[in-house]
């Protein structure tokens, strides 16, 4: 049997969304804003925008080259160029930067663009964030939290500053709590205690407060 594929309707807020997703998981990918300015390839952010919207809208909304072209304002070649390219060839030369010529860094190849969108989209869909959306939703929820007066959430947010998401195992959040109780529990034990991965801070304080909850705290 054979199964057509067709497009559906780009929702404008969710691919805002993902899109916007993606392109901060690929600036994490070539080494955050700090080393793009340092290697002063700040002129490739544009690219790397229209290369995140071209991947999503292909992979989430099925559109062909031609719609892509059309939405993102490219041609159709450029369009073909980055969602047939390599994330692993994309990703080599990400990490020779420092023997890429002064011309190489001034703009961002078609296909390297393509490369890394297409790996930071995996990644994403994998529920790995970019670090700074993270931090970023780390700050607003602590915020949140200390006004809603939740004073063990505001303090697991304040201590767990810098953790890197996804967290695998207890170890790294243990280390981060140390010291530190939370409704009386050894903030150890409760990381010992908690369900893996944990893919963001909002899903930290969702797993700490279901265990409270089980041990009645």
């Amino acid at each position: 049997m054979v199964v057509l594929l067709t497009s559906k309707p780009v929702d404008e807020h969710d691919l805002e969304q993902l899109v916007g997703r993606v392109f901060f998981k690929a600036i994490d990918l070539l080494g955050g804003l700090h080393k793009l300015a340092e290697y002063r390839t700040l002129t490739w952010l544009p690219s790397l925008a229209r290369a995140a919207f071209a991947i999503v809208l292909r992979e989430e909304y099925l559109k062909t080259e031609e719609e892509i072209a059309e939405i993102v304002g490219l041609t159709r070649n450029t369009v073909r160029n980055i969602l047939r390219a390599d994330p692993n060839a994309a990703m080599f030369k990400i990490e020779h930067m420092d023997e890429l010529t002064k011309e190489e860094k001034k703009e961002l190849r078609v296909h390297t663009a393509g490369g890394v969108a297409k790996l930071a989209y995996k990644l994403v869909k994998e529920g790995n964030e970019a670090q700074t959306l993270l931090e970023f939703c780390r700050e607003i929820s602590a915020k949140a939290v200390q006004v809603c007066e939740a004073p063990w959430a505001y303090t697991v947010l304040k201590h767990t500053k810098g953790l890197k998401y996804p967290v695998e195992s207890p170890e790294a959040l243990k280390e981060k709590l140390s010291g530190i109780t939370i409704k009386g529990l050894s903030a150890e034990e409760v990381a010992e205690n908690l369900t893996y991965p944990i893919k963001n801070p909002a899903q930290l304080l969702h797993e700490i407060k279901e265990f409270l909850q089980m041990k009645e705290v």
